[in-house]
């Protein structure tokens, strides 16, 4: 395992993180908890460190299974979650609401002590805002992370999905070390709006969704059926029609190609998926959502590869095939 730091001043963390939000079972289809138990500790044997979980993910299933599955190994690993997505049990529990206020992310079903219960553990080692709450001061959310960090129920803070405007406001009130942000060869949104500004106020990147949701596996053809309860079936990537039925052949034809060059390289498509990711060193951690240990072993031999500008070049001319791509960032 490779090893990179959250800008200056944060935690040391693998630069292959493990993505949980397939643990919720809400969003990804039908999940076999046994085999990602068994990736989870694959993962942690073979050096992961990052874990990234949120309540959201499964309204909370997801951080109460991974408590469960860590059970003394949580000491092992940098465990991340996040705050400011709300629900309510006993009205519609969908759509999730942004509360970034005091009281939610502190009390809220989806705030620091429920969190804390679920993982069951004392501290997190990052806690972020999953997403921008325009309705509640930025200085009133970063006062409770800063607040929370200074009480030792967290060591480290920062933001997700947090615009260049955002970042700048919100670094002069907290210390943030990361944004956690989108990013795979379908999806240069961030990189083009905001890695410099990260670069700039000492804020490493988070990537999540490195192999565009699924589509970058090198698992799926034109027979490929989603469960209806995939997030992924509604077409959308974060506001990027890249699945939906018009696009969705054109992209595979992408991928195909995608998949030649790996072959040439002599590596796997998800290895040459987040060699490209990691190639920034703005990235602290290409975050992967593995379902079973074969997936965890893959993923490593990324690590060891270097990709040269005449493969860049070729890369970045087959994306130009790409359908349903988008300039503006999701807000």
């Amino acid at each position: 395992m490779k090893y990179r730091a959250m800008g200056s001043h944060g935690p040391l963390v693998s630069a292959i993180g493990f993505g949980c939000w397939p643990m919720g079972a809400e969003d990804y289809g039908p999940i076999d908890d046994r085999e990602m138990a068994l990736a989870v500790d694959r993962a942690i044997d073979v050096g992961v460190t990052l874990f990234d979980t949120a309540p959201a993910y499964g309204h909370g299933r997801a951080e109460t299974v991974l408590g469960e599955m860590l059970g003394p190994r949580r000491k092992d690993i940098v465990l991340v979650s996040k705050c400011g997505l709300h629900w309510d049990w006993e009205a519609n529990p969908r759509p999730f609401r942004r509360d970034s206020s005091r009281a939610a992310i502190l009390d809220g079903p989806g705030g620091l002590h429920e969190q804390l219960r679920r993982l069951r553990t004392d501290y997190l080692d990052v806690w972020m805002v999953h997403w921008p709450d325009v309705n509640v001061p930025f200085h009133e959310t970063m006062e409770v992370l800063v607040s929370a960090r200074d009480s030792g129920k967290v060591r480290h803070v920062g933001v997700s999905n947090f615009s260049p405007l955002q970042l700048r406001a919100c670094k002069q009130l907290a210390p943030l070390v990361t944004n956690q942000v989108g990013y795979n060869l379908f999806d240069r949104r961030w990189e083009v709006h905001a890695f410099e500004t990260c670069r700039e106020l000492d804020i490493s990147v988070m990537a999540y969704g490195s192999l565009a949701h699924g589509l970058l596996s090198g698992t799926w053809d034109r027979a490929t059926r989603l469960d209806a309860t995939d997030w992924r079936s509604r077409g959308m990537a974060f506001r990027q029609p890249l699945l939906t039925e018009e696009n969705l052949p054109q992209n595979l034809d992408v991928v195909d190609r995608l998949m030649d060059v790996a072959a040439r390289v002599g590596v796997s498509l998800p290895q040459l998926a987040l060699a490209w990711v990691l190639r920034d060193g703005v990235v602290a951690t290409a975050l992967v959502g593995c379902r079973r240990p074969s997936e965890v072993d893959d993923n490593l031999g990324a690590l060891d590869l270097s990709i040269d500008d005449e493969v860049l070049g070729e890369l970045d001319g087959i994306m130009q095939g790409a359908a349903g791509q988008v300039q503006e960032l999701p807000a």
